[in-house]
């Protein structure tokens, strides 16, 4: 007997010595599809392959079934494996037709495939060779029956009408049944005499075949009166029709006149858009049809003699779909196994279970039960080792699972599940030494403390799973502690220490905390602790762990090894909260909790809303927002327009609103302009944020109060008085309509004239009027008004009206060529002032030679000024020039045109070979005279310009020769340029020349000629200075 157990452990740890990862149990990974074979009779290759391919360990051997027979291959039959490929030679319509499945097995089990229909499509030719005539009478329906030879697959029918390829067309009067094949022609008409022959086609094989002739004659003894519909295409009183299939109905009626087909749900529910009703073919068609597609149809055939009518039943049917799979189990030996396996389906699934390949053995119904999908295995035995398949079906279809049965039968082993070799535990707390041996069937446990055995008590108990726990653990529990398992298969055991440790006490005490936002804080967490033990320390906020380094830098630790403090820098209010101190230990934890009130400037106040306006003021009220535990003190109103910078405080009654006010007038508010308000509450610590603004609201209008502001005038054309004023602006303009009232009258008079500019945005009225003389004062003012009425006018202001133009040209225009760039024009002024007119000023125009007027420069002077340099001109150029005055009215009449040519170019060259020397506190420079070219004015001097840096205001110095000396401190750096000039003005500039400090020393020195740095001059200097001794 003990050899037996020893096969059956043996037998049961198979799986870890099969490989890692290997499945063992037979689990197929190609499984055989249905094949419908087209069979033509010139075909003499007629060969189908099952596929069926399964992975395990060992390798899986196969068997296949033929309508639930086994199918033996012998050498030289019809069938043949290949690996688990079932392969079937010279096919035979009567004798392979059929349902096959493919079963894989190895030393687990036994699984069976899905079941997989082998159908031989084919199509015989017709057996008559000719048919008799059909006679009818003109009027009159008629059926002609194609009758199909043999077949197996889809047929479709077609007819020709006399000879090919002359096809009967489908429409309200004739029809062809898909069905059955016949020809229905509803009303016979001279037309349709002729032959008509049935063509049938197998869609699978592709083949068609033609029956005979069937000639159709009109009889002579009269035409066929009307009559009621007769329906002759009907379809079954109740069609199955799967899921997600596509079902169609006919139906077609015979009758004089004609009838029309029409179809509907009884249960009066509408077509969805899928379905396809064919009022021509007399079809109905529904696609991808569903539960909510079945019902009662009915089809109506009508026409003038009456109606007739036909109903069938359309129901729906799934094969079965598994929605609950029972999974793999490993179970102890005498254990009880449940497996449910569900199936959705319609009508509902029967269940059945199969063991390896077979039924289950029926003499274990008392053990092993089925009861609806559940099978039930009790007090399991090795025997029931295997693979088990769950069979859901009904008529339409069925399904297999796959799920593989191990039981176990093991001695007790702790190989995989020693006891911790220590355990701790905190004094006066509870611990749990856990034992989980492996073992099958579940045996009894003992525990050991050091060589006794040890007894249950009030406070030391062995848990149902074998576990012990011992609770207000002492230093006395302390010790060495073993677990003895047993079950009939042996005994094993494992040991394990138990460490008891000194509690961790929180030392600091429980607070509450009162700061002010921006303030810095410390929360402590001191403890005392067994010193074997490590802490760890935990901070929450509101219960939420805190990131030290994140939340924006606020939290920062600054404990010791003992203790967990941490500071909260420039609190805020959203710190405000409960903080929690956990410490934790390897055998306890504890912890302790602050909580911190954060004051802050109060919150936004709430319901803010304006409740009434008027043509300067503004209603209030307002709920207070929170006073973040400080008490409001004040409260201060702002507003806003369209018009204003920002956010401005607003004048109130009463003028200081305290920390209770909750309502407000807002006074001094320009009439008809639309405001926006809001409002901030002020405590101890400071003015909080704004309420949200209130709606936008405008207040009434008035009478405008405000006059333009800046009003002048003058200018204009002959016999006009302009006058001009700055627009007021609109949120001063007190209400819509608004507009300007214009006064004027001459110097001396006492009546006004008065005229309207509507345009509140109008800055200028011009009055014209021919007896208006030149240049004559008026009195004038602009006032206000809008449509509720007139405003003040604004102050008296004396303006002028238009004057003329000049009419003299300035005289003694004269020009003078400064140099090559620049000349002088000076002139003899015009009067500046009559009682007609004024000079403002005058405009020169100048272009070059080969130019013409219209491309004249201008350049215009303001006042009496009787000269003006013109500027950036080329050299050795001649220019016309001439000059006339000009004033608000407009430009005078020109004066005669000059000419005046510019001095030639300066020199282009700069001059270069500049040698330079220092004694004491001079500076000696000498340089090569640069010469001019031809189209250059000759040199006529030189400019030497140094300074004590590049960047510097350089001091110049002017000589006619090529040398000069400078008295200049040499204890300095200075930079020096030279440049030549002429009568044409200023040329090129040397590079600069660096003379660096040497004191009390004789240098000289060399400016580079290459278009080198400075630097090289400094270079010389270096290989050429010398030191008096």
């Amino acid at each position: 007997m003990e050899l037996l157990w020893k096969l059956m452990l043996m037998f049961s740890l198979v799986e870890p010595l099969a490989g890692n990862g290997v499945l063992l149990r037979p689990v197929f990974t190609k499984q055989p599809g249905s094949v419908v074979f087209p069979l033509h009779p010139a075909e003499n290759n007629r060969e189908v392959v099952f596929s069926c391919e399964a992975q395990g360990h060992p390798q899986p051997f196969y068997r296949w079934k033929l309508n639930d027979s086994f199918i033996v291959p012998r050498l030289g039959s019809r069938y043949a494996l290949s690996g688990g490929n079932l392969r079937i030679s010279h096919l035979n319509k009567d004798q392979d037709v059929g349902i096959y499945q493919c079963l894989a097995s190895n030393s687990f089990g036994t699984v069976v495939s899905r079941e997989a229909s082998l159908h031989i499509a084919y199509l015989e030719n017709f057996k008559t060779q000719k048919r008799s005539p059909v006679r009818v009478r003109e009027g009159q329906g008629v059926v002609l029956l194609c009758g199909p030879p043999p077949y197996s697959g889809e047929l479709t029918f077609t007819w020709i009408f006399n000879e090919y390829p002359s096809f009967v067309t489908q429409d309200t009067r004739r029809f062809v049944s898909q069905k059955t094949g016949n020809l229905y022609i509803a009303k016979v008409e001279p037309s349709d005499v002729g032959n008509y022959t049935c063509v049938v086609t197998n869609t699978v094989t592709k083949s068609s075949v033609q029956g005979p002739p069937a000639p159709l004659v009109l009889r002579v003894d009269g035409i066929m009166g009307e009559y009621e519909p007769k329906i002759e295409v009907q379809f079954p009183e109740i069609v199955p029709v799967a899921k997600s299939s596509t079902v169609k109905l006919e139906c077609f009626a015979l009758g004089n006149p004609v009838p029309t087909i029409s179809w509907r749900r009884v249960d009066e529910v509408p077509f969805g858009r899928k379905v396809d009703v064919n009022k021509a073919s007399g079809v109905l068609e529904i696609p991808y049809f569903q539960a909510e597609d079945a019902g009662l149809y009915e089809c109506v055939a009508e026409n003038a003699r009456g109606r007739n009518t036909v109903k069938g039943k359309l129901s729906f049917y799934a094969p079965p779909h598994l929605i609950e799979k029972p999974e793999d189990a490993q179970r102890p030996i005498d254990d009880t196994l449940v497996w449910e396996c569900k199936a959705s389906a319609k009508p509902k699934s029967s269940y059945r279970w199969l063991k390896n390949g077979e039924s289950l053995d029926p003499m274990e119904q008392d053990r092993v039960q089925v009861n609806n999908g559940v099978l039930t295995i009790n007090s399991l035995k090795l025997a029931d080792i295997g693979m088990y398949q769950c069979v859901a079906e009904n008529k339409h279809g069925r399904v297999f699972t796959n799920t593989e049965l191990r039981v176990i039968a093991i001695a007790p082993d702790f190989s995989q599940n020693l006891l911790k070799p220590q355990t701790l535990a905190r004094q006066g707390g509870d611990v749990l030494i856990e034992c989980r041996p492996k073992m099958s069937p579940h045996g009894m446990i003992s525990w050991r403390k050091g060589k006794e055995a040890l007894r249950e008590s009030h406070r030391v108990s062995v848990l149902e799973n074998g576990s012990l726990r011992i609770a207000n653990v002492s230093k006395m529990d302390a010790g060495l502690y073993t677990c003895v398992a047993r079950n009939q298969f042996g005994v094993a055991s494992s040991a394990g220490s138990l460490l008891v440790k000194e509690q961790t006490i929180i030392t600091s005490p429980a607070g509450h905390l009162d700061v002010t936002v921006g303030e810095s804080i410390v929360l402590p967490c001191q403890v005392a602790h067994d010193p074997s033990l490590d802490l760890k320390f935990t901070w929450f906020f509101n219960e939420q762990l805190i990131h030290f380094g994140s939340h924006g830098g606020y939290f920062e630790r600054v404990g010791g090894r003992s203790a967990g403090d941490i500071m909260i820098r420039n609190i805020q209010l959203r710190h405000a909260g409960k903080y929690t101190c956990a410490v934790q230990t390897k055998v306890d934890s504890v912890s302790i909790a602050t909580d911190v009130v954060v004051r802050g400037p109060p919150g936004p106040p709430v319901a803010f809303q304006v409740t009434d306006m008027t043509e300067t003021t503004a209603s209030l009220s307002w709920s207070p927002g929170p006073d973040n535990h400080s008490p409001v003190l004040s409260h201060t109103i702002q507003a806003r327009t369209p018009y204003s910078l920002g956010w401005q405080a607003g004048n109130t009654v009463p003028e200081l609103l305290g920390g209770r006010q909750l309502t407000a007038m807002v006074v001094d508010l320009s009439p008809w302009v639309e405001y926006e308000f809001r409002v901030l509450a002020t405590n101890a610590v400071g003015t909080g944020e704004p309420s949200k603004s209130s709606k936008k609201a405008r207040t009434k209008d008035m009478p405008p109060k405000v006059t333009p502001a800046r009003v002048s005038g003058g200018g204009g054309g002959r016999s006009e008085l302009v006058i001009t004023w700055e627009p007021v602006p609109e949120e001063q303009q007190g209400g819509p309509g608004f507009g300007y009232v214009v006064a004027f009258r001459p110097h001396g008079a006492q009546g006004w004239m008065q005229a309207a500019v509507t345009s509140p945005e109008a800055s200028k009225y011009v009055f014209k009027n021919e007896s208006i003389p030149p240049f004559s004062p008026y009195h004038v003012k602009v006032g206000v008004y809008n449509n509720k009425g007139e405003g003040p006018f604004g102050p008296v202001t004396t303006i002028h009206s238009a004057e003329e133009e000049p009419t003299r040209a300035p005289g003694r225009l004269r020009a003078r060529s400064v140099s090559s760039s620049q000349v002088e024009v000076t002139w003899k002024t015009l009067p500046w002032s009559t009682n007609r007119r004024r000079i403002l000023g005058y405009e020169l125009r100048y272009w070059g030679e080969g130019e013409g007027q219209e491309e004249a420069r201008v350049v215009r002077t303001l006042g009496n000024k009787t000269s003006v340099v013109i500027r950036e001109l080329e050299g050795s150029t001649t220019y016309h020039l001439s000059l006339r005055a000009y004033n608000s009215a407009g430009l005078g009449p020109h004066s005669a045109t000059i000419n005046i040519t510019t001095k030639k170019p300066p020199p282009s060259q700069a001059p270069v070979k500049i040698m330079w020397n220092t004694s004491n506190s001079k500076v000696i420079l000498k340089w090569d005279q640069v010469r001019a070219l031809e189209n250059e004015s000759e040199v006529t001097g030189y400019k030497v310009m140094y300074s004590q840096d590049r960047h510097g205001q350089p001091s110049v110095v002017k000589t006619n020769s090529t040398s000069l000396e400078l008295s200049l401190p040499v204890n300095q750096d200075y930079v020096i340029q030279i440049k030549p000039f002429s009568e044409g003005g200023e040329g090129l500039s040397s590079r600069q020349i660096t003379i660096p400090r040497i004191a009390g020393s004789l240098a000289m020195g060399a400016a580079a000629t290459s278009p080198a740095s400075s630097a090289v001059s400094v270079l010389t200097l270096a290989l050429t200075a010398w030191t008096l001794l």
